[in-house]
């Protein structure tokens, strides 16, 4: 209820400043940009995805044979106060991205909201202040959905498991000095259109930019599927996951003409949550809580004007079985991408080279990937089960 309030009082500020500030705009600037990905990929002797399994278990580009990634529109209008973001993506690479879109409906018939990406207006209350309404890309994190801002093609586990998108209210701030942060009243995680569980997230950002690179600390902090009530008490058992709380930072800097450095480290926790007992009443739940955690290096060496190296390091760890609960649904818990043991943890460390070729607007992508697993992870071609698999991309990213 709290929450409620909050935005409904935002909500109408704002809509008075909309006004203040559309009368005062004179300058307008409408552009439309995007960008196509396509590739081939193979985990060398292992099954494909047909047979259940995907290789590698990170999210994007782990298709095997000839793959189409997505294509990208984005179409914005900024002008001196106010604008608008409208980002659409087309293809399997955006279908996951916006996994959970059309919640209101049956999510295998959500027609145009599996293409929304990207969907939010703003208003410039001054030169620091920004405010955002709608749907955006998470600011937690080092990777991106789009493979034109990724070095690359493949993800990492940490991105693959975090946040993709959120829908609600976000204040950016921004310095002359450097120094940014943002604040945000949010559907839970990926839920973008309909919040049926009535709860809400917060989220936060301070960072320090220069003309070298950056430092941001992000934190996420709410619950995801919604509390149980005694009045829905239907008769039969039913769960739910408590507060998820994560807390990520992310640098990047250039140490010279040719040297680029990035790292990310990330923690996310949900708490065990609430059950029903036989009674009907709300108890603390008996479920253990769950958590992912990982830490990544991403150096990047440019060899040419056309023709880039780039490395991605990454170590990444499972504990309590489950990497969360599927955003709005109670007890349906997301499996972990990596087998884990007796004691329901894992951990995995992937090594991504990438080479970066720019032909023009046209960058192609070479990658070797190796994933190596605490437990077995992957099936090769006999059904057998292995802790490690290589495999090998070929992208091609247009960009416009």
């Amino acid at each position: 209820m709290k929450f409620l309030k909050l935005r409904l009082l935002l909500s109408l500020a704002l809509i008075g400043l909309a006004f203040s500030a559309m009368s005062q705009d004179s300058t307008r600037t409408f552009t439309l940009s995007g960008s196509i990905d396509v590739y081939a990929h193979t985990a060398l002797g292992m099954k494909n995805t047909a047979f259940g399994t995907a290789a590698p278990t990170t999210s994007f580009g782990n298709l095997k044979g000839f793959s189409l990634g997505m294509a990208n529109l984005i179409a914005s209008y900024q002008g001196q106060k106010v604008g608008f973001v409208a980002d659409l993506v087309f293809g399997p690479r955006g279908s996951d991205a916006v996994f959970n879109s059309g919640g209101y409906r049956n999510v295998a018939a959500a027609g145009s909201g599996q293409i929304v990406n990207q969907l939010y207006t703003y208003i410039k209350l001054s030169d620091v202040v920004t405010v955002n309404l709608g749907q955006f890309n998470t600011f937690v994190g080092y990777e991106v959905i789009s493979p034109t801002l990724n070095a690359n093609y493949s993800t990492s586990y940490m991105f693959s498991n975090g946040p993709f998108n959120h829908t609600g209210l976000r204040v950016d701030f921004a310095t002359e000095s450097g120094l940014v942060a943002k604040l945000a009243v949010m559907n839970p995680t990926d839920i973008l259109e309909f919040n049926k569980v009535n709860t809400y997230t917060l989220g936060g950002q301070i960072g320090k930019t220069t003309d070298a690179g950056g430092i941001w600390f992000n934190v996420l902090y709410g619950d995801q599927d919604g509390k149980l009530k005694k009045a829905d008490f239907g008769g039969e058992p039913a769960a739910s996951y408590g507060d998820l709380f994560q807390v990520d930072l992310t640098t990047g800097w250039t140490l010279s003409d040719a040297f680029f450095l990035g790292a990310n480290a990330t923690y996310q926790t949900i708490a065990k949550g609430q059950e029903y007992n036989a009674a009907g009443d709300v108890i603390d739940g008996t479920r253990k809580s769950t958590s992912f955690y990982g830490v990544a290096l991403y150096p990047k060496v440019t060899v040419s004007d056309n023709f880039a190296l780039a490395l991605r390091a990454e170590y990444f760890g499972v504990k309590g079985g489950t990497v969360g609960n599927f955003p709005g649904f109670r007890a349906h818990p997301l499996a972990s991408p990596i087998g884990l043991d007796g004691d329901n943890k894992g951990n995995v460390i992937e090594f991504t080279l990438s080479g970066n070729a720019k032909v023009g607007p046209l960058t192609l992508i070479p990658e070797l990937r190796f994933d190596k697993t605490s437990e077995d992870s992957f099936v090769n071609s006999d059904g057998e089960a292995k802790d490690s698999m290589v495999s090998a991309t070929f992208a091609a990213v247009y960009k416009f």
